[in-house]
């Protein structure tokens, strides 16, 4: 049947993608930190204080 071969890889793009990839999930990771020790520290000097929090 026509559309249902396989398609074969170049070890490049395999390469390029495996890289996106690992970036992609590096920069999930590391922004999620930031966040996490960041974030309540923003909020309290954007917002002004806990009592105005959640």
């Amino acid at each position: 049947m026509p559309g249902l071969e396989v398609p074969s890889w170049d070890p490049e793009t395999a390469m390029l993608i495996g890289v996106i990839l690992l970036e992609a999930v590096v920069l999930y990771v590391g922004y999620g930190g930031l966040e996490r020790l960041l974030g309540p520290r923003v909020m309290k000097l954007l917002v002004g204080g806990e009592e105005h929090g959640q």
